[in-house]
């Protein structure tokens, strides 16, 4: 949902897969015609999967169901989450009515992964890349510790040991995390 991804940062984003499945799903997923392969102009001259048009109309269905499996008894907040499937989440979860009227951007900073996030207009864009002049940055090793600030609503400083560095407007970066909040669980 990111952009094109080569195969060694897909599996490095999706812990405990072996080369071996990661490649039979991408090739079913080929044959489906909801990922392709392009290779890249040099100087990179890389090979990277991306979905196709009709796989990114999977983006609402996929939403849906992290919806549906976050008012799981079962669900897990605290499990690892990739990168991008943070920022899925952010896309996922965000809440336009407590935006009001919110006009801030963010970066967030995850290993080697740069995403940013806007808020504007009660709507929220996530994406990769960098942004200039963010109001605020989560910069963290891991997803982990950033999903505890925005759904666990763990503090900065508490967050400090598992790697989070927060830098920016305060104010902003918690008016940010306000608009999201996990649904309720369904017993």
């Amino acid at each position: 949902m990111f952009g094109g991804r080569r195969f060694s940062d897909l599996r490095a984003g999706l812990p405990g897969i072996s080369a071996k499945v990661l490649t039979e799903r991408l090739e079913g997923m080929e044959r489906a015609k909801i990922v392709q392969r392009r290779q890249l102009p040099p100087p990179i001259s890389a090979q990277v999967y991306e979905l196709t048009a009709w796989g990114y109309k999977s983006e609402d269905a996929i939403k849906e169901l992290g919806r549906w499996a976050a008012t799981s008894p079962d669900h897990d907040p605290t499990l690892p989450l990739s990168p991008a499937s943070l920022m899925l989440s952010f896309r996922t979860m965000f809440d336009g009515s407590r935006a009001g009227g919110l006009d801030i951007a963010g970066a967030i900073r995850l290993g080697h992964d740069r995403f940013f996030v806007e808020v504007k207009d009660g709507k929220l864009r996530a994406e990769r890349g960098e942004i200039e002049a963010p109001d605020f940055v989560f910069e963290a090793p891991a997803a982990s510790p950033i999903a505890a600030a925005v759904y666990g609503k763990v503090s900065f400083e508490e967050l400090a040991v598992a790697g989070l560095i927060f830098t920016g407007n305060r104010d902003a970066a918690l008016a940010y995390i306000d608009c999201f909040h996990l649904p309720e669980k369904i017993y």
